[in-house]
């Protein structure tokens, strides 16, 4: 074959590669952006997750999602329901759909009541064991005090070091109440707490009202049942 003709067909076939080469390339540019279209918006997942969990007014909420996630597109709104405090659900109802767990990291500050001191399980919280702090408070899972007063009596079901932030899910709820028990009243006026011994005048569960008796000056009065035996007198 003439030198020629070799080269011509070298160059031919190199031609031809190239060729393939750019359809190749033009047309995985072309199908890319059809097959991204067919997957849900990762954005949506996140925000059906944050909505679920009421955390819209955070300072700041990140659903945590994998980048490599692909899950169809749903042909209709998707739904979503909070399966615990940084948890939700999210599905898609379509047939076949899918449903998805999706962790929410949220950050929520708040002044909340902080342990300045350990509280020992079953003892009664006392005041000066309590100072006011902000804190992020997007990862409790329970209701935060913001008022050291009502927590002080307070009985934790578990020892809490210093630092931590009581919520009502540390505490214990305390034995019922009957006519006849003996407890301590506890009076608080203008930051000056007394404490006076009392009897029941009728049962009560914890954080009832309930009709007591000073037993040392014999008024009848009215208060709250706070913790195991202590009974917060009201004004």
């Amino acid at each position: 074959m003439p030198t020629g003709g070799f080269r011509n067909s070298v160059h031919a076939r190199r031609a031809v590669v190239w060729i393939a080469i750019v359809l190749a390339l033009a047309l995985a540019a072309a199908v890319r952006p059809a097959w991204a279209q067919d997957m849900q918006p990762l954005a949506s997942i996140s925000e059906a997750a944050i909505t679920a969990l009421g955390a819209g007014d955070a300072q700041s909420a990140e659903a945590v999602l994998a980048h490599s996630l692909r899950l169809p597109r749903c042909s209709q709104p998707l739904q979503a329901v909070a399966t615990g405090p940084t948890t939700a659900q999210v599905r898609c109802d379509d047939q076949p759909g899918w449903r998805l767990y999706v962790p929410v990291r949220v950050r929520r500050e708040a002044d909340v009541v902080v342990l300045r001191t350990p509280a020992a399980a079953g003892v009664p919280i006392t005041a000066d064991q309590l100072v006011v702090q902000r804190r992020d408070i997007g990862a409790e899972g329970g209701a935060t005090f913001v008022d050291p007063a009502s927590l002080v009596g307070r009985v934790p079901s578990r020892a809490m070091g210093p630092g931590m932030v009581p919520t009502e899910d540390d505490l214990s709820l305390g034995a019922p109440l009957r006519r006849g028990d003996p407890v301590v009243l506890v009076s608080r006026t203008g930051g000056v707490e007394v404490r006076m011994p009392g009897r029941a005048l009728g049962p009560a569960q914890a954080g009832g009202r309930i009709g007591v008796e000073n037993t040392s000056s014999r008024r009848v009065l009215r208060g709250r049942l706070v913790a195991e035996g202590i009974v917060e007198l009201l004004p």
